[in-house]
């Protein structure tokens, strides 16, 4: 994991680790009863953990992170490695290993890990001799302390592993397609994020994974996550692959009611680009790991909405009765579009959430945070559902997740492949200009009556013009805004031929 890495995976995870330490010994106890160890493990066991802990009053953890793992700085954290003699089936050749990780500087609360072999569960013990510890001065002897989470690591290639996922720090996991760097983070729930009394970071407390059989291709991870309003029950079915897939299945029993949740959350980072340059002072052409939020709708629209740094926190809702799919792509994989050695922000994933099942009505809710540096996740989507949770009854959703180059089903239509903007003339006028790319651009003597229509509210546009470039299968689109004395407006742009969209539907908010 690279610096970045790291410091993106610790913001906010204080507060979702509460005091920090340990388990609550009554869900220690819970857990050890039902699917513990030399338990047999069973999914319907693990609702009913977590049915019965949703009736219990939540049990914050307790500290008791030793030194001196209680106050490690950044680097005394990345120094801290596991054996890699002591990854669970290393050398198996059973297509996966796991790499346990070490609890420490943002990581502080525990999970409990366990292995489900033979239907039966087998509890992985902390153990001083199974990781390394760089520079740190570490005592002879240790209490079994737990763990912060877990990479899982492919078989070999060239005498090297390859990362398949990392599952650590609150509900936050991640992959990423061979070749890429991982950066985007998924959320296994997101609660109350925007509340005024501020926004609730459920946590996995422990994890079950079953052994795979040999050459596997497929690893089901199961979970137990807790907070103080919810319980739930989690099943990860991770397929390795040049493109990783992950199938997600949850259950969630409510201690409260609950109206502001998420599902199938990502959050990204979001620095600057040619349309968003307010932090802009910097030799690089753009800083981001997200280009912008894709939506297939139910009613069949594609809809591209490009990222933003904003001065202010802008949360934007696309109201649906069903999604189709959405996801934060990063469209743009050309290295000169960023001009980074370091971060390579060209080979960052791209997630695509496919809705297993119906999700009836509810929004696509994006949260776009202002920041003035690239360290911090500063953009966040999910799905909000319209209907609220209920204490006492039970509600499960299923996804799948692609964690790729580009996403598994694109428009059959030209997409937007560069939003650009900046002042268009006296006054707050701002000049867009939009590029559309697709194959049916190649032949645009086909559609004679090809034209972008352009609509905003508040505010009114003018000047708009359209270019034509069929050898680059391209059409570009300018226009201007006058918002006036509005403090925001929403623009929209589509092309159409005969009374058809030909192109995903574009949708900006500009604001000062």
């Amino acid at each position: 994991m690279d610096r970045r890495g790291v410091l993106s995976l610790g913001l906010g995870l204080a507060a979702a680790a509460g005091t920090g330490g340990a388990f609550a010994q009554e869900v220690r106890q819970a857990i050890a009863a039902s699917i513990g160890e030399g338990q047999k493990f069973s999914w319907t066991g693990l609702l009913d953990l977590a049915r019965s802990l949703s009736r219990r009053p939540y049990a914050p953890p307790q500290n008791d992170l030793a030194e001196p793992f209680q106050k490690l700085d950044l680097d005394g954290y990345s120094g801290i490695r596991a054996v890699p003699g002591a990854w669970i089936w290393n050398q198996e050749g059973r297509g996966f290993s796991i790499e346990p990780l070490h609890r420490g500087y943002a990581f502080t609360t525990p999970v409990q890990l366990f292995i489900i072999e033979d239907g039966t569960v087998r509890r992985i013990a902390y153990e001083r001799g199974k990781f390394e510890y760089g520079r740190l001065n570490v005592p002879a002897t240790l209490p079994d302390m737990g763990f912060s989470g877990f990479r899982v690591h492919g078989d070999a290639q060239d005498g090297r592993s390859r990362e398949l996922a990392i599952f650590q720090g609150a509900s936050l996991f991640r992959s990423a397609a061979r070749g890429q760097i991982q950066g985007i983070m998924a959320r296994g729930l997101t609660l109350k994020l925007g509340d005024t009394r501020g926004e609730e970071f459920p946590a996995f407390r422990a994890f079950w994974l079953e052994r795979p059989g040999p050459v596997g291709t497929s690893l089901v991870i199961h979970a137990l996550l807790d907070s103080e309003s919810v319980t739930g029950a989690y099943r990860f079915t991770l397929r390795s692959g040049e493109v990783p897939i992950i199938d997600t299945e949850l259950t969630l029993f409510p201690r409260v009611a609950i109206e502001n949740y998420g599902i199938g959350g990502m959050q990204t980072t979001f620095f600057f680009g040619a349309h968003s340059r307010r932090t802009a002072d910097d030799p690089r052409p753009a800083v981001h790991e997200s280009q912008g939020l894709s939506i297939l709708n139910g009613n069949g629209e594609w809809i591209w909405r490009p990222l933003s740094n904003p001065e202010t926190l802008q949360i934007s809702a696309f109201v649906d009765p069903s999604p189709k799919g959405f996801g934060l792509l990063q469209r743009e994989r050309d290295f000169a579009a960023y001009l980074d050695d370091d971060q390579r922000w060209d080979r960052r994933p791209t997630v695509w959430n496919e809705p297993i099942g119906d999700w009836t009505a509810g929004a696509v809710q994006l949260f776009e945070i202002p920041t003035d540096n690239e360290i911090n996740d500063n953009v966040i989507a999910f799905w909000r559902p319209r209907q609220p949770l209920q204490p006492g009854v039970e509600t499960t959703f299923a996804y799948r997740q692609y964690w790729a180059w580009h996403p598994p089903e694109r428009p059959p239509l030209a997409i937007v492949t560069a939003t650009r903007a900046g002042r268009g003339g006296p006054g707050r006028r701002r000049r867009f200009i939009i590029d559309f790319t697709g194959d049916a651009l190649r032949e645009p003597q086909s559609m004679p009556d090809l034209r972008p229509v352009v609509s905003v509210g508040p505010g009114s546009v003018g000047n708009v013009r359209m270019w034509l470039h069929p050898d680059r299968r391209l059409c570009r689109v300018g226009f201007d805004l006058d918002p006036g004395t509005e403090a925001a407006a929403e623009l929209r742009l589509v092309l159409q031929a005969g009374g058809k969209p030909v192109s995903e539907t574009w949708l900006y908010r500009w604001t000062p």
